[in-house]
């Protein structure tokens, strides 16, 4: 959960035009509030990066504004960088340094001054705590990772920006991660992630923001844009096949096995009317019986790919 109402991160009218006319961000309009985790989620190429580099002070932004803690990232450019950490996608694999100097140094590069305590919880909570005199060069990809984090956090940052975390990693370092980001989120840290991986943004982000072809198609609490979006299908495992799909029941838009002996039904899962029990006495009025039935629900995946296309279709 959030744990303010007030928008730390404030992104009004953004647009980015590079050399050459590609516009890559179009009239990006998002507000993030403190303390909470939001996935921004989008195809490659919708802009995902370029909305980062732009809020973290690499790409100067064309128009509109962007305010960190009231701070506007052009105007109070060092005030503004030094609230904000980055872990990008990309890992470091061939330094000699080892990871105590790597996380210290990087918190010089904000004008911080040195303080060991910090880094030695900063270390301690990622599990690098044993590695600290290890070159990073001779770290796991998972370890590699987790320094990248570090340095991140190595100046007390506001908002953590967290670029495809889990990209490369396995199955069980990826739930490590997910688990880091949670720990983080109590302390206080707001977070930002990109992420291939759906199940990601569905395991550990309150909100969705969905970009598309350089625009915010979508911004929404995940369990609401579940609940709003997803679908249900009851399935129901007939007594004795069927071939066709009497008249008394067309309305309900019921699709059939090749077999004849299942029956889909689809439904939204807003409002308190799904049409079951209509259906259902509908089925026995046609003499249709069942022996069982189950219900699935549409996946955050599903959603965000029927969201992407819908917004490629209103374009062509």
């Amino acid at each position: 959960m959030s744990l303010s109402d007030q928008p730390i991160l404030r992104i009004s009218n953004l647009s980015k035009t590079f050399t050459g006319g590609f516009q890559a961000l179009k009239n990006i309009n998002l507000e993030i509030n403190e303390g909470e985790i939001i996935a921004l989620l989008g195809p490659n190429g919708a802009g995902k990066t370029t909305l980062i580099s732009t809020i973290c002070g690499i790409v100067r932004p064309s128009e509109g504004q962007v305010m960190v803690a009231g701070h506007d990232i052009v105007r109070d450019y060092r005030k503004t960088r030094s609230m904000i950490g980055l872990v990008p996608q990309e890992l470091t694999t061939d330094s000699f340094e080892t990871v105590w100097n790597t996380v210290a140094f990087s918190r010089g590069l904000f004008g911080k001054p040195p303080n060991p305590d910090h880094i030695r919880k900063v270390l301690e909570s990622l599990s690098l705590w044993d590695k600290k005199d290890n070159q990073i060069m001779t770290l796991s990809g998972g370890m590699k990772r987790r320094v990248l984090i570090a340095k991140a956090l190595s100046h007390e940052p506001l908002v953590l920006f967290l670029d495809e975390p889990s990209a490369g990693v396995d199955v069980s370092l990826r739930k490590d991660m997910w688990q880091i980001v949670r720990e983080l989120q109590e302390t206080g840290v707001t977070i930002i992630l990109t992420t291939h991986y759906i199940e990601e943004a569905e395991e550990i982000a309150e909100r969705i923001a969905v970009i598309n072809d350089g625009q915010i198609v979508l911004v929404e609490g995940k369990d609401s844009l579940m609940h709003k979006l997803g679908k249900k299908q009851l399935m129901l495992d007939l007594l004795e096949p069927v071939h066709s799909i009497p008249d008394s029941l067309g309305e309900y838009g019921l699709e059939v096995s090749e077999d004849g002996a299942r029956l889909t039904y689809t439904f939204e899962q807003t409002g308190e009317r799904t049409g079951i029990t209509s259906l259902l006495d509908a089925l026995r009025a046609a003499g249709i019986h069942f022996h069982d039935l189950n219900t699935t629900q549409s996946s955050l995946e599903e959603i965000f790919v029927n969201l992407v296309n819908e917004s490629a279709a209103k374009k062509s």
